[in-house]
């Protein structure tokens, strides 16, 4: 999730005031708190605000690209209705059993279909069955070199005036420094500056956690 970009009072004061996170999702948060990889999961009040996206679209369908332990997908099934859907793709077993985990706990493991493949294929899998414009919001968390190919194929999979949350679009910095070159960053660089430019979509930046992205289909 990178660290928040506000001093670590205010940040506190947000959290302690803002954030209404359920005991499953407190638990599931702390557990992955001890995790090697721990940053990888975003934080509580970007949970909950995508799930008000998802009660504010009446959404049913949603496509997540990345998953790790859980966090994100428990957080958007919570919100769905019970006929709602989301389709998850990771490629670790390992991670996502964690979140299956919690997934069962919660009661919503029936809402959420996981392919452990990589996304692309996936995706394309998708798209191959007919399921183009049939998705209400999208949330793309996964390896940065291939944003760019998930966004694309979600914009195909979305339907008109669905929204797609992209993460960690400001890098914790690293975006403006320049000697930062590695493949990562000069992907989300090259992100950035073509959602800039897309005419398909109204754009915008939440700058929570580590920066998220929402674009709206138009």
């Amino acid at each position: 999730m990178g660290k928040s970009f506000l001093p670590d009072a205010l940040d506190a004061y947000v959290q302690e005031t803002w954030v209404r996170e359920s005991e499953v999702l407190r638990r599931l948060r702390e557990e992955t708190a001890s995790h090697p990889r721990a940053g990888m999961q975003i934080p509580p009040d970007q949970g909950q605000l995508m799930a008000l996206l998802v009660r504010a679209l009446g959404a049913r369908k949603i496509l997540e690209v990345g998953v790790f332990t859980g966090y994100s997908s428990l957080a958007m099934a919570l919100a769905l209705p019970s006929d709602g859907r989301i389709v998850a793709c990771d490629v670790s077993e390992e991670f996502t059993n964690v979140a299956r985990r919690y997934w069962k706990e919660a009661g919503v493991e029936s809402k959420i279909t996981l392919h452990l493949a990589p996304a692309t294929e996936t995706l394309d899998v998708l798209l191959a069955e007919g399921q183009a414009e049939t998705f209400d919001m999208a949330f793309i968390d996964a390896d940065k070199v291939n944003y760019i190919e998930y966004f694309e194929r979600a914009m195909r999979l979305l339907k008109t005036n669905g929204l797609i949350l992209i993460d960690n679009v400001l890098w914790s910095g690293k975006i403006l420094d320049p000697t930062a070159t590695d493949e990562d960053t000069e992907a989300l660089r090259q992100l950035n500056a073509r959602l800039q430019a897309d005419s398909r979509i109204d754009l915008a930046l939440i700058p929570i956690g580590d920066g998220v992205t929402v674009a709206r289909k138009r």
